[in-house]
């Protein structure tokens, strides 16, 4: 057998493997005269394999599920992945910065389990069990998945080769970690996000232990799953796209590996590799993805709290939508309420005048103020008027696209006018002021063209629906407004100015209301152009317009946190998050991991980069300190893990929007891989000593099924017995119970940045 498995690997010079997702063929040893028999091994092997992973699972169902309906409050960010549940189930339409397959999953959990959504989840504390809300049901969901991962990720390591005990290791890391189980016990999107990531890692390290059996049914199989689950950590958060990322990398080196012509691989053979990969590892997962928001968008057909962040064509395919039911052609001649799409302020004048100069020395033009007020009032009204010729009746007196216009304010009987003169707050924009009407000496300045948002040219201009830049005919510059207050002469109201920058998304307004009683037409009997029925958009423009929104909130998501912290700090596990306080027992839960993991997966992340190291440096000098194939699982197989712990972690560091040590999860799972490679290697393999000098290793050839020794079980025992001992101290704050006295809390105190509540002052401990 042995020599047969060397035939086919000379026979087939394949790629390297970046995963080392197979052993050696010729260093297996089924048998030998002291050994019993290959089967007599192989089911041994099977039924240890099955007895582990059983008990692995067992206990991380146990752990996850443990008092999973305490507390029956709404914890931490569960104010907004339980609301999103009820939008799906009540078809509502919202919008999020992550995509929406978690969120999906969620709602059909609550569905299945009887919820039918009126629960808003509109404060942390809020009570599940007064308002009837079958919230375990939804728990289960990311419980479940949390407590698969474990398993999944025995799979991994066993499926790279190594040994029970070392794969029961890295399992151990993950099952018995604190931050895991707060994490995925809860309506929260982390654990189903690192559920898929860890499945994608096993498909693809199934697939390319298939190497030797490339284009088979089954290497397809692997791929194409490999590319499904990628696709679901993708979709499921917007930072899923770091597992595409994370496999893209040993693809690329995979495909320039075969690329190579000294391994006679002809193009044609690249050629047929490539398509395979770009099918199963670009399309399916780009359609997948597609797919996912197709639902999505396919459920959410009614008006929601997301209606806002859209545009009007957008929002006029949603039932019940106030653009589609309210929007009326816009008239010339009628009185209307002007207001800012972003800051939702009125255009608004007052007689009030700019002052002569400005705290920064500058002149104005004293003319009549022209701000952003964010309250109903008279000094809001303004008046369409027309500079063409217009027929008494019909149709030929709406307002259209591309129309000049002069804005007549109501109350003060002046036009709106920009000219060349600086705005208060801001040197390089145009000051915006009014002229009287009867004044035609500045008639120009107060000429400006319609530009309707996504509009064909003649589409009339409506209310609600019509957003428009409102640009300066003389001078090309668009109305503008933005948050900064102008000083007390303009009763902190805000700058309206004239922007030369036209092509600036916030230049964009719309009519909110036209005023009866200033046209003196009959408008509550004008044709509503709204109609009842919604109408229809391109999904692809809908999902382009919803990408784009999702990166752009994303990025602002900016605002400070008390529990925020900075990537450096997370592999140390300096600091956590308070997801949940319930005062009168000195209940709390704060997510924080198991310290002993965290810290021994730092410590096996900087030994595998020392080994590394050492090894490339001695090599260089031509010394051969590890054996190639001890070398080859190092640089393969771990260097695999480590990629998938520094591409889901090292971004976060140019990332300015706000972060929390959750977002480390994957890279701990990744971390926790790295972990029990660099512990086979430890426990198991040999340097050569004396060392060699350039000739090749000396050392005896080690099955990638390494013999840990009896060392090996002794060691990782005691090492889960104390992370397991760890979980039990500090599950207090993982499970929210039992409460704790000031005492205990300190006593649990591992790290002084640890920001735990109830803590003991210490006047108390005097």
């Amino acid at each position: 057998m042995s020599g047969s498995l060397r035939n086919r690997r000379s026979q087939t010079s394949r790629s390297t493997d970046y995963s080392e997702v197979s052993p050696d063929d010729d260093q297996i040893e089924f048998s030998s005269p002291r050994n019993r028999s290959a089967a007599e091994r192989i089911l041994e092997t099977d039924r240890a394999n099955i007895a582990m992973i059983a008990i692995l699972t067992i206990l991380a169902f146990a752990l996850r599920f443990y008092k999973i309906n305490h507390p029956d409050q709404v914890v931490f960010d569960e104010v907004h992945f339980g609301k999103f549940a009820s939008y799906y189930i009540k078809r509502q339409y919202y919008f999020d910065v992550h995509p929406p397959l978690a969120k999906m999953l969620f709602g059909l959990a609550g569905w299945f389990v009887g919820y039918d959504g009126h629960f808003l989840f509109d404060n942390i504390g809020d009570s599940y069990t007064e308002n009837h809300v079958p919230y375990v049901g939804m728990r289960a969901l990311p419980a479940f998945l949390s407590s698969m991962t474990v398993p999944i990720v025995y799979g991994i390591m066993k499926e790279c080769g190594y040994s029970t005990i070392i794969a029961a290791f890295s399992a151990s890391l993950v099952l018995f970690d604190n931050a895991h189980v707060a994490q995925g016990r809860l309506i929260l999107l982390d654990a189903i996000l690192i559920f898929f990531m860890s499945t994608t890692m096993y498909c693809y390290v199934r697939f390319r232990k298939l190497r030797y059996q490339e284009f088979s049914p089954e290497w397809w199989g692997w791929l194409l799953a490999t590319g499904a689950f990628m696709a679901c950590a993708w979709a499921s958060k917007v930072n899923g796209i770091l597992t595409v990322v994370a496999i893209g990398i040993p693809v690329l080196i995979d495909l320039w590996d075969i690329l190579d012509i000294k391994k006679g691989h002809s193009m044609e053979y690249f050629t047929k590799h490539f398509m395979a990969r770009a099918a199963g590892l670009i399309v399916l997962p780009i359609i997948l993805y597609l797919f996912f928001f197709w639902i999505h968008l396919t459920i959410l057909i009614n008006t929601g709290p997301g209606d806002t962040f859209m545009s009007p064509a957008f929002q006029e395919t949603l039932e019940g939508n106030e653009l589609l039911l309210n929007s009326q052609e816009i008239h010339y001649f009628d009185s209307v309420t002007i207001r800012h799409r972003d800051t939702r302020v009125f255009l608004h004048s007052h007689p009030e005048h700019y002052p002569l100069r400005y705290d920064d020395g500058r002149v104005s033009s004293q003319g009549q103020q022209v701000t952003g007020y964010g309250h109903e009032d008279t000094n809001n009204y303004w008046q369409i008027i027309p500079t063409k010729a217009l027929p008494e009746t019909g149709r030929g007196r709406i307002v259209r696209e591309n129309d000049i216009v002069q804005l007549l304010h109501v109350s003060t009987q002046t036009l709106l006018l920009t000219h060349d003169v600086a705005s208060p707050l801001m040197a390089t924009n145009e000051e915006f002021t009014t002229w009287p009407k009867d004044d035609h000496s500045r008639h120009n300045d107060t000429l400006f063209r319609l530009s309707i948002v996504e509009a064909e040219e003649g589409e009339s201009w409506k209310s609600k629906s019509g957003h428009f830049k409102l640009i300066h005919v003389p001078t090309k510059v668009a109305m503008w407004t933005h948050p900064k207050q102008l000083p007390e002469w303009a009763f902190n109201q805000q700058e309206v100015n004239g922007n030369k920058n036209v092509n600036e998304k916030s230049n964009i307004w719309f009519i909110d209301n036209i005023v009866e009683e200033e046209t003196g037409a009959d408008v509550g009997n004008r044709t509503n152009v709204g109609n009842k029925k919604p109408k229809s958009r391109n999904f692809f423009k809908k999902f382009a317009e919803l990408q784009l929104l999702m990166l752009q909130h994303n990025a602002g998501l900016t605002a400070s946190h008390p529990y925020a912290s900075s990537p450096i700090n997370w592999p140390f596990l300096l600091s956590g998050i308070s997801f949940w306080t319930e005062n009168d027992e000195q209940k709390q839960i704060y997510l924080i991991g198991n310290i002993i993991g965290w810290w021994t997966c730092v410590v096996a992340i900087s030994t595998y980069v020392g080994i590394i190291g050492a090894d490339l440096i001695a090599r260089r000098r031509g010394v051969v300190p590890i054996h190639v194939s001890v070398r080859n699982r190092l640089w393969n197989s771990t260097g695999f893990f480590l990629i998938f712990w520094a591409v889901h972690y090292f971004p976060f560091y140019v990332m300015s929007r706000q972060l929390f040590v959750h977002h480390y999860l994957p890279s701990h799972l990744a971390s926790a891989l790295v972990a029990g490679s660099v512990l086979s290697f430890v426990l198991s393999e040999t340097v050569n000593y004396p060392i060699s000098i350039r000739g090749p290793s000396t050392c005896p050839k080690t099955s990638i099924y390494a013999d840990v020794g009896i060392k090996g079980p002794i060691i990782v025992g005691i090492f889960v017995l104390t992370m397991f001992a760890m979980f039990c101290f500090i599950a207090p704050l993982t499970y929210g119970t039992p409460g704790l006295d000031g005492n205990q809390v300190n006593a649990r105190r591992l790290l002084s940045s640890w920001t735990l509540h109830f803590a003991a002052k210490p006047t108390d401990l005097e």
